[in-house]
């Protein structure tokens, strides 16, 4: 610890999730491999990033920044826009797993075009790993 705060980046992750730094163990009863829509596809224009999308595409999953309650997954295109966010339920748990180390894949299973309600639209399927590979 220096006199402006911590000297690592490890010091200040234990501040802020008050672990050591390494990879939260997977949450308890909550699976590793699932389906979700993504939320919030109207909003800032985001359809438009939404029509680039098709059945197959690997997507990015960034949490919110520590300490946002509730906590959020937004889902990204390889550009880098948002399209949106996993449900609630699911950004509870999965969002301070990836900020302590987790990591996710994501691939849209089926894009749906504006028939279709905005939550409903994109339907993904999202794998938990840990550590260097993938338990399955």
């Amino acid at each position: 610890m220096t006199e402006d705060g911590p000297d690592d980046a490890s010091d200040e992750t234990e501040s802020i999730f008050g672990f050591d730094g390494g990879e939260r163990p997977f949450p308890v009863e909550r699976p590793r491999r699932f389906r979700a829509t993504v939320h919030g596809t109207l909003f800032e224009r985001r359809e438009r990033a939404l029509e680039s999308v098709r059945a197959g595409d690997a997507l990015t999953l960034i949490p919110d920044p520590p300490l946002q309650e509730p906590p959020q997954v937004w889902v990204h295109v390889a550009s880098g826009e948002p399209l949106g966010h996993l449900p609630a339920e699911i950004g509870r748990w999965l969002a301070p797993w990836l900020l302590e180390g987790g990591r996710a894949e994501a691939k849209a299973l089926r894009v749906s075009g504006p028939e279709t309600p905005s939550w409903r639209r994109l339907l993904l399927e999202v794998r938990c790993e840990s550590g260097a590979s993938s338990s399955e």
